[in-house]
């Protein structure tokens, strides 16, 4: 297993814990020799939340920041607003319940019918008004620039991380400048996100001058997410999707993809990048930080 340095850690407010209770299991199995192996694999377990007295959705996780998720995912989904306080968050780790509580009533039953099945996977459920909103986002227009991509891009395949240690889950990163805030991970790219939504709304965090680096492909529901949280860059080991693309492009949101060592693609707000370094100077991913088995 890679060890940390502090090198790899510095700067973090939250690190993955490859090595935390719970995360994963050790399963013995057969290789392409025949021969006995035995490797970590990851474990999912369901959460069921609740907002107020109403159920609202149950998500397969790692099981890891339970009370993130949750308020990012209500959040990221339309269902706390913007002044609406949050008197209590509880979580039950015997019944895998977590239960928020709002000074508001809930009344989502007839927006909970006309959920849509996204292309993401694990909790890649939104619901049918997800556009809402969307044409009331002002992104900033910052800049954004390469020397920080790469940096970032570098730390983050170095940072110890289930995505290295187990594969078959995904990271996303909130970040600033060149420096990593916090790094979560699921086995849905949108659980990583949501995790993120709800630390940055318990924390009261600005979005405005924030990355959002992610392993996951770019799709439509991610780059809907990041805009509504109001982060102004998202940023992808892998690639795109049409209607992202085309999204990013609508909302001012700087969108760059397939970044791979010395490698990317920039789909929206080119004209927001200051190239201030030398690609050829940038060294070639390393092997082993290539993306593994699971974790597309």
């Amino acid at each position: 297993m890679q060890l940390a340095t502090e090198d790899d850690l510095s700067g973090y407010l939250i690190a993955p814990d490859p090595t935390a209770a719970r995360l994963t299991r050790a399963v013995t199995g057969v290789d392409h020799d025949g021969q006995q192996t035995e490797i970590s694999v990851v474990e999912e377990r369901p959460l069921t939340i609740f907002l107020n007295g109403q159920e609202i959705v149950t998500a397969m996780t790692i099981g890891d920041y339970p009370e993130y998720l949750a308020l990012g995912f209500l959040r990221n989904q339309g269902m706390l607003r913007d002044g609406e306080t949050v008197t209590g968050v509880d979580y039950d780790e015997d019944l895998e319940t977590v239960v928020v509580r709002t000074d508001g009533q809930t009344t989502y039953e007839e927006k909970l019918k006309k959920k849509t099945r996204t292309s993401g996977c694990a909790v890649g459920t939104v619901f049918g008004d997800m556009m809402e909103g969307l044409e009331e986002v002002h992104l900033p227009q910052v800049q954004v620039k390469t020397s920080d991509l790469y940096a970032l891009a570098s730390r983050i395949n170095r940072t110890p991380s289930l995505y290295l240690e187990a594969g078959a889950i995904h990271g996303t990163v909130l970040c600033q400048g060149a420096q990593p805030l916090v790094y979560m991970e699921d086995v849905g790219r949108h659980n990583a996100v949501d995790k993120i939504a709800g630390w940055m709304l318990s924390e009261k965090v600005s979005a405005a001058d924030k990355t959002l680096y992610t392993t996951g492909r770019l799709t439509s529901e991610m780059v809907i997410k990041t805009a509504l949280m109001g982060i102004p860059v998202l940023a992808s080991r892998s690639g795109f999707t049409a209607w992202g693309v085309e999204i990013a492009r609508e909302v001012g949101l700087t969108l760059i993809g397939r970044m791979r060592g010395r490698r990317f693609v920039c789909l929206s707000g080119e004209e927001r990048l200051l190239r201030d370094a030398d690609p050829g100077a940038v060294p070639e991913e390393d092997r082993k930080h290539r993306r593994k088995g699971g974790a597309a």
